[in-house]
């Protein structure tokens, strides 16, 4: 009997925080967070370019990209915003 090994290999979504150099924050989403963040530091992100160097305060990691979608939606509301003043920063 030959058992063969099935790897499922899932696609992470993060959400992440910023804090950019005018001490304002930024929230954002990505598939991938490595290059998301070298285009934030190369000034390739229309928000963030007059803000350089930006540093990463958090993130977190989603399987399912609507929960990640919905999150950084949540953390740009008022309650977000006080949510994560007092978890994050």
């Amino acid at each position: 009997m030959c058992r063969r090994a099935f790897v499922i290999i899932f696609s992470m979504h993060y959400v992440y925080l910023l804090k950019l150099s005018n001490n304002a924050y930024y929230v954002g989403q990505t598939k991938d967070l490595k290059l998301r963040l070298a285009e934030h530091n190369r000034g390739k992100v229309f928000s963030t370019v007059k803000h350089k160097p930006q540093t990463l305060v958090w993130y977190c990691a989603f399987k399912n990209k609507k929960k990640a979608l919905d999150f950084e939606k949540y953390l740009k509301t008022a309650s977000g915003k006080a949510f994560r003043n007092k978890r994050f920063i």
